[in-house]
């Protein structure tokens, strides 16, 4: 037992070293890079848990074996995840045993199995398209009289007014929304972190005033706008999170609109945007 808990231990010593210091501060990646080992690492652990049947303070490298990281590809893969998702996914795990071997050579083994597992081969699929029919019974799909409904109506009107990212949408900040300006705009934060303002319609803005009455108060310019309460803590919602969503309401959609396409994705906005704005 003392040997499991030590060895559980040392495998959380290493996950906080390795996303604190290893690779923000040797390695220079920056926070959204830093994010998604994260989240990867997560997932991963979560898998164990379940699969294990333990508690996460009882995961340990024991359990950390080629077949089980392989499982847990499969089960991204299975639960609709994209292939190139899956691979990053096992690129993060095969990153992170690679720095644990490094530093515990007792650790080399555990990284050498993993790292044969190949990629994922996938077939490029076209990006697809909205249309307006299609548009109108995803954003009615929300109930808006709920907690969550409200936030995710929300999610896909930005989504649908500013063709962001999803990745930008979830770091939208409070303090990101300049609604007071005489041209109301949110200030986007992008790849290599390069920001740009994007208009907001005024239906937009109307949504969002309502939003932010309901879901923060007074001084919480910092917090993430879009966000999940998990044993009374606040947590930024992640990109998997909205895509879960949003293949949801495109599922519950096409049982009244035949326009909805079987695969729904946050991406799908970006170009249905893009489209709209072009032919304006």
């Amino acid at each position: 037992m003392d040997n499991n808990r030590e060895s559980a231990q040392g495998l959380w010593r290493y996950v906080r070293r390795y996303l604190t210091v290893y690779l923000p501060r040797i390695r220079g990646l920056s926070p959204k890079t830093v994010e998604s080992y994260r989240q990867s690492i997560a997932m991963y652990c979560v898998f164990l848990k379940e699969t294990a049947r333990i508690a996460f303070t009882n995961i340990s490298f024991e359990l950390v074996t080629r077949a089980s990281v392989m499982e847990f590809v499969q089960s991204l893969r299975s639960s609709a995840r994209s292939a190139s998702t899956c691979n990053l996914r096992l690129s993060s795990l095969k990153s992170f045993l690679k720095y644990c071997g490094d530093e515990d050579v007792g650790l080399t083994s555990v990284y050498s199995e993993v790292r044969r597992i190949p990629l994922m081969k996938g077939t490029r699929r076209p990006v697809g398209h909205l249309s307006e029919a299609a548009v109108k019974a995803l954003l009615a799909q929300p109930d808006h009289k709920t907690v969550k409904g409200m936030r995710n109506r929300l999610m896909l009107i930005l989504l649908y007014d500013t063709g962001v990212r999803v990745q930008e949408l979830v770091d939208l900040r409070v303090s990101d929304l300049q609604l007071r300006a005489k041209n109301p705009f949110i200030i986007v934060t992008g790849k290599g972190s390069k920001t740009r303002s994007v208009p907001l319609m005024d239906k937009t803005v109307s949504h969002l005033k309502e939003y932010l009455k309901r879901f923060h108060t007074e001084g919480e310019a910092a917090r993430p706008l879009f966000y999940s309460v998990r044993s009374g803590e606040l947590h930024k919602l992640s990109t998997d999170a909205v895509a879960v969503i949003l293949r949801t309401y495109g599922n519950i959609a096409r049982k009244t609109c035949a326009e909805v396409p079987e695969r729904v994705h946050p991406h799908l906005f970006r170009h249905y945007s893009a489209s709209r704005t072009i032919t304006e």
